[in-house]
């Protein structure tokens, strides 16, 4: 879509689809609508807004706040390799992913807390000299 001299422009709900940020351009059309994404520190609520290469993205996406700077408008929604030649990535560096499934995973509790562990419960039955 050319608007203007030279320039490549696209709604930014289109651009957020092609990107792959969003599943569909429906889903990506109501998220604008909520109001949560800023184009260059400006909050937007339309879907029709206009975006250009050059222009700053902030939104959150699960539970990350996403900085993306627009690099093209991007023709089409190709696979994921594809889309991330539309957009440089400038969010902080989140924790890595192993260190996140360590401790989400790993079931830890403190010794002597919750119930006892069947080998436990054979120690005390031991100790008080039962079965």
């Amino acid at each position: 879509m050319e608007v203007g001299a030279g320039q490549a422009w696209q709604r930014v709900d289109r651009w957020l689809w092609f990107a792959r940020f969003m599943k569909s351009r429906s889903l990506a059309s109501t998220f604008v609508q909520t109001g949560r994404l800023r184009v260059n520190g400006e909050r937007i609520s339309k879907a029709s807004r206009l975006v250009r290469p050059g222009d700053i993205l902030t939104f959150p996406l699960g539970p990350h706040i996403r900085v993306v700077k627009i690099l093209d408008p991007g023709t089409r929604r190709g696979p994921a390799p594809e889309a991330r030649l539309l957009y440089e990535d400038l969010s902080p560096p989140d924790a890595t992913p192993s260190t996140i499934a360590d401790e989400t995973l790993t079931a830890r509790r403190p010794a002597g807390a919750g119930r006892p562990t069947k080998k436990d419960r054979r120690d005390i039955d031991a100790w008080k000299g039962e079965g």
